[in-house]
């Protein structure tokens, strides 16, 4: 008992003033509780707070280190002094050079990608082999600033291939979609927010949807002074007629985006951390809105975890003259400390229109901006700007993401570009799919089949669960009697398990959120067993208080 009056302690002095702080810095605090707990007993701790994936693909990293010796070769082919300088890569004969150096290790790890890719690129796009491997060359040494600096030209191409591929479930709308290469999903994160604002699309206290529960800084940039948007929360909060959580969006929610009133709509799908695809009903009704309704509807949407998903299908897919599409190539590929990701925005899209049609003074305003970077500033794209933006105009000549990063990428994209029979696409959602399982099965819960759901992260609420398993008293008992930071409170602290609470997802208040990605499924066994013994003893006091 003496346990537990230390807990309901924690919840009463200290939970309420947690619930204000970010989930990602609530994690800290919870890691310092699980460090505490080991100390205290024969724990190892288990952090499913980080969605951190625990593996990689290799390939295109044995591809991009063996490409590194080719470059290395390069170099010292001009010169090499003993003092460890050598010279830059020469674009003339280069490709004859590659192709005799991957004859001579052709049995080498990576080959046989660098040459489906070279010949892909050949095939394909009708690279000229000269231009496509001095880029290579350079780009895996990073002797130069990028040039052109949104992206590199071959890096764009293969990017947009395998965009149209995972993203578009290989029908991607007419036309092309233009990318800036940025550092990672959270940097284009940044960059849109602030151009929005500089172009004068998003203004100081304009009205703004987000689609919740939502990766948190969506919550909490538009909250900050610079930007001051009106937010119209737009939650998850269908049901199913016994109770249980669809993760989906009602009809007469969707139908607030009709008010013009709101000028974007921020969605991560599919969802974090429910981590469920928007349906097919869904994305119609938004299509739709925008047709009929709301024509200037700007749609950000963060898709990075859309390759979990069986045949996903972007926003971007359905709306590419809306939407402004975010992708990390981090999870899929285990890569978060590559920081590689694109925005993709179609070459003929409302942000250039909107901009075109802004009242002279605004025009007169952000030619002004832009002037020192083109004679005429009024014909940049959004994108471009966004380029500069990310520098602060002054240093749009350093700009771009670094070679090394876009070469890297290339190689990730190109992977699973042939990849003809989706094995890594498969296994990696087989492996996911085994984890949520794992989890599932040892709270003892229902799991409802869905094909939308993506399964990266799981959100589990209490109190649905409280209800199913006790009914409606005891969930009245929960809410009055403890904190909903109180659950993974205990877990960190009586069980050295580190899960983030849903609400600063702005998700249901009771619920944790659980990564899949970066745990063991057998890790998965004892955080279901230990979520389900949280709420039994959260019943077992409750009995006893009758």
């Amino acid at each position: 008992m003496e346990k537990k009056t230390t807990s309901t302690a924690i919840t009463k002095s200290f939970a309420k003033k947690m619930e204000t702080i970010s989930p990602f810095e609530l994690k800290n605090k919870l890691i310092d509780m699980a460090d505490e707990s080991i100390k205290k007993m024969a724990h190892t701790m288990l952090n499913a707070g980080r969605g951190n994936p625990n593996w990689i693909a290799t390939e295109p990293r044995e591809a991009f280190f063996l490409l590194g010796q080719f470059g290395l070769c390069e170099c010292r082919r001009i010169f090499s002094l003993e003092e460890g300088i050598a010279g830059i890569p020469q674009k003339d004969g280069i490709a004859a050079r590659f192709e005799a150096f991957l004859k001579d290790h052709e049995k080498a790890p990576g080959a046989q990608l660098l040459k489906g890719t070279y010949n892909y690129m050949l095939m394909e796009h009708a690279a000229d082999p000269d231009t496509l491997i001095h880029e290579w060359a350079e780009s895996v040494i990073g002797d130069q600033y990028p040039v052109p600096d949104r992206i590199l030209h071959f890096t764009e191409q293969i990017v947009q291939d395998y965009l149209a591929q995972e993203l578009c479930d290989r029908r991607p709308p007419k036309g092309t979609f233009d990318l800036f290469a940025t550092e990672g999903g959270t940097a284009a994160m940044c960059y849109l927010f602030d151009s929005l604002q500089e172009n004068l699309l998003l203004n100081q206290g304009d009205s703004i949807a987000l689609m919740i529960p939502v990766f948190t800084p969506y919550i909490e940039i538009p909250e900050l002074r610079r930007y001051q948007f009106n937010v119209t929360e737009i939650a998850a909060n269908q049901m199913t007629p016994d109770g249980l959580h669809t993760w989906q969006y009602k009809d007469e929610d969707i139908d607030r985006l009709k008010n013009p009133k709101i000028k974007a709509l921020f969605i991560t799908n599919p969802s974090n951390p429910p981590s469920y695809a928007l349906s097919p009903e869904t994305v119609a009704r938004i299509v739709n809105i925008v047709k009929n309704d709301n024509p200037n509807l700007m749609i950000i949407t963060d898709d990075v975890y859309g390759t979990f998903i069986p045949h996903f299908r972007s926003l971007m897919a359905e709306l590419p003259h809306n939407t402004l599409c975010v992708y990390s190539f981090s999870k899929y590929f285990g890569a978060t400390g590559w920081r590689v990701a694109v925005i993709a925005l179609h070459e003929e899209n409302i942000y250039d229109k909107m901009i075109a049609q802004l009242p002279e003074e605004q025009k007169e305003i952000l030619n002004k901006r832009y002037s020192s970077l083109d004679l005429h500033p009024e014909k940049m794209k959004f994108i471009d700007r966004m380029v500069a933006d990310s520098r602060q105009i002054a240093l749009n000549h350093t700009a771009g993401l670094s070679l090394p990063q876009q070469m890297q990428m290339s190689l990730f994209a190109s992977f699973s570009l042939l990849d003809k029979e989706d094995h890594y696409k498969i296994k990696m959602q087989e492996i996911i799919h085994h984890r949520l399982q794992a989890l599932w099965d040892n709270t003892g819960f229902s799991l409802i089949e869905d094909p939308l759901r993506a399964g990266y992260y799981s959100e589990i609420d209490m109190l649905v669960w409280g209800k199913k398993f006790y009914g409606d008293d005891f969930v009245a008992y929960l809410q009055k009697t403890y904190n909903p930071l109180d659950v993974v409170f205990r877990l960190a602290n009586e069980t050295s398990l580190v899960l983030l609470n849903g609400g600063g997802f702005a998700g249901p208040k009771w619920s944790v959120r659980v990564s899949l990605a970066n745990l063991n499924e057998a890790d998965y066994v004892k955080i279901g067993q230990s979520i389900k013994r949280v709420l039994d003893e959260y019943a077992q006091m409750w009995k006893a208080s009758k």
